[in-house]
């Protein structure tokens, strides 16, 4: 159990200093306006401050949303230490990922007032302005559904023995 603790501790801030980092070189290069740092034909690192969540979506809460994120990710960290215990165990560093991700995106809404997004991608298909917590949240839940698939897949298989 100590050794879970210590991974999803680790995880959490490597991502969430990492994620600090990376918003702080992004804003010293724009300061508070958006704007364009460096573009290419797959994507571009441009500077926006997104309002809502994903896509923009929930925008029209306002100063809300922030209040209802710590909620729901307090809400969250208080189910999987009291009933999700041994699924925290399982997945730790997944966690780390997840809440680290989701902690630095809740302390962008309160400093900064919306979330510091900066990578676009415009290869085939225009994508919404992400940033590197966003993308270590989608690996966290990507590694939780992997492990589960294929916890379900090795049980399957021994039943069938």
């Amino acid at each position: 159990m100590k050794r879970k603790i210590v991974i999803f501790c680790l995880s959490f801030f490597v991502i969430f200093i990492l994620d600090r980092v990376i918003k702080m070189l992004i804003l010293k290069q724009c300061g508070w306006n958006t704007c364009l740092i460096w573009q290419s034909d797959i994507l571009s690192l441009v500077l926006v401050f997104n309002r809502g969540v994903a896509f923009s979506l929930l925008s029209f809460l306002g100063e809300g949303l922030k209040y209802l994120q710590v909620l729901l990710l307090m809400g969250v960290v208080y189910w999987l230490f009291k009933y999700g215990r041994e699924l925290f165990i399982r997945h730790a560093m997944a966690f780390g990922f997840i809440i680290a991700g989701g902690m630095s995106n809740i302390l962008d809404r309160f400093v900064y007032g919306g979330v510091v997004d900066y990578v676009y991608w415009h290869f085939y298909f225009e994508f919404a302005v992400f940033n590197f917590a966003d993308v270590m949240i989608d690996v966290g839940v990507g590694l939780v559904i992997l492990a589960m698939l294929y916890d379900r897949r090795k049980a399957s298989s021994s039943l069938k023995k």
